[in-house]
């Protein structure tokens, strides 16, 4: 079920509701509690810092690019991806921090110190991270509960959640790796816990985690359909999958590696983080094609082919027919083709979400907007956005692309020591 209510998208109108200024609240302590943290480190290691805090916000810009581009048709507020961010690097990484470190000594203490130096990051971390993180989803629910109007939402606000703890948490290792070290204020150990914890093993870590979470609590407010029961138990399914992919992804299990050298490395790599990655892939495909088919029929609803035509409505509910049209355009047109069909795309993107929730005002000028990048595209002789067929140029991209990213993870893991 997709929600068309009419949803709050500027901060004006966040800051209206009640909640918000509590989630406010929370942000700041949180704010000035990992500002402490990092006050602390760029006392003793500021070169260290500087260095970590640049190189992963470096790291997040792509991140961020990737998930906010996950619901392209129905695109949500800076605002709430930003704020969504936050709690996760500030709120619930300042919750963890010490909620973990209690939770190991629990387990030390009910087990065994043992048992707690092998499996106190598997168990107390995940449980305790988790649930933040889960629960920055929730807040979004809160304050702007007409936003989530398909499990899509969800995912973007989970993993965008995970992304902003994953940040956080990675800059804290960084130079907490520093101090381990024992060596001063030296970058080495900065740029190996980079290449470990954010270019080798990101792609399945908390923004990953917090997307599977988001997916339940996605499906538990929009999913009215089902009774309230099941929905509850999706929500608690989802939030015990990111629990368990990453208490796998923590856990002692094949510490030892599969072998010596980069090879092995990688092995246990993909044996620990592939199949959470593969089922949120699953559900973002799942998620986007519902969305894509509820969109998509309001337009069809229109025929009119001078804002949509037939074979556009079959490349705007896919990711890959729309790169693909913006491909075709840049052959047949040029930077100012692609760009043209890019803006088109965009604009009956927002018409679909309009006419789900009968806002006429805004139609008329999204229609207005449509017609105005048609005209440009008749003028670059390339009138309809369709998408083409795969040509050798893009397969020959894509194979290098590939190849050159194998290359440069097999460098990172080299570097690594492979072991």
């Amino acid at each position: 079920m997709i929600s068309a209510e009419v949803r709050p998208g500027r901060a004006a109108a966040l800051a209206r509701v009640p909640a918000f200024w509590v989630v406010a609240a929370l942000l700041v302590a949180g704010g000035v509690r990992m500002t402490q943290i990092a006050g602390r480190f760029a006392t003793v290691y500021p070169v260290a810092t500087v260095t970590a805090v640049l190189l992963f916000a470096l790291l997040a810009v792509p991140f961020w690019l990737v998930v906010s581009e996950l619901d392209f048709l129905e695109r949500e507020p800076i605002e709430l991806l930003v704020l969504a961010f936050a709690w996760g690097g500030l709120v619930a990484t300042s919750v963890s921090i010490p909620a973990s470190t209690a939770g190991d000594n629990l387990i030390a203490k009910l087990g065994s110190p043992e048992l707690a130096a092998g499996w106190g990051a598997a168990l107390a971390g995940p449980a305790v991270e988790e649930i933040a993180k889960t629960l920055g989803v929730v807040v979004i629910v809160l304050i702007a509960r007409p936003q989530i109007n398909s499990v899509l939402d969800g995912v973007v606000y989970g993993a965008m959640v995970g992304l902003g703890f994953q940040i956080a948490e990675d800059i804290v290792f960084a130079v907490g790796a520093v101090a381990l070290a024992g060596q001063g204020d030296q970058i080495q150990p900065v740029i190996a816990t980079f290449l470990l914890r954010g270019f080798v093993s990101g792609v399945w870590s908390h923004t990953l985690f917090g997307a599977l979470a988001g997916a339940g609590i996605g499906y538990l407010v929009v999913r009215r359909d089902r009774g309230l029961a099941r929905r509850i138990g999706v929500a608690l399914l989802a939030l015990l999958g990111a629990w368990a992919s990453h208490a796998l992804w923590n856990s002692p299990l094949l510490i030892d590696g599969l072998g010596n050298g980069a090879l092995a490395l990688l092995a246990v790599l993909v044996l620990k983080g592939l199949p959470p990655l593969l089922l949120i892939l699953w559900l973002v495909r799942h998620a986007h094609d519902r969305e894509a088919d509820y969109y998509v029929g309001h337009l069809a609803t229109l025929r009119d082919s001078e804002l949509i035509t037939e074979s556009e409505m079959k490349v705007l509910g896919s990711g890959s027919a729309r790169a693909s049209a913006r491909r075709l355009a840049g052959e047949s047109a040029g930077h100012a083709g692609r760009h043209a069909v890019r803006r088109l795309q965009r604009a009956q993107a927002r018409l679909a979400v309009e006419l789900s929730r009968s806002s006429s005002g805004e139609t008329l000028e999204t229609c207005e907007q449509i017609r105005i990048q048609r005209k440009v595209l008749r003028g670059l002789g390339h009138p309809e956005a369709i998408a083409g067929p795969r040509s050798w140029r893009h397969t020959a991209s894509t194979i290098i692309t590939t190849v050159v990213a194998i290359a440069v993870l097999w460098v990172a893991l080299s570097a690594l020591g492979g072991a």
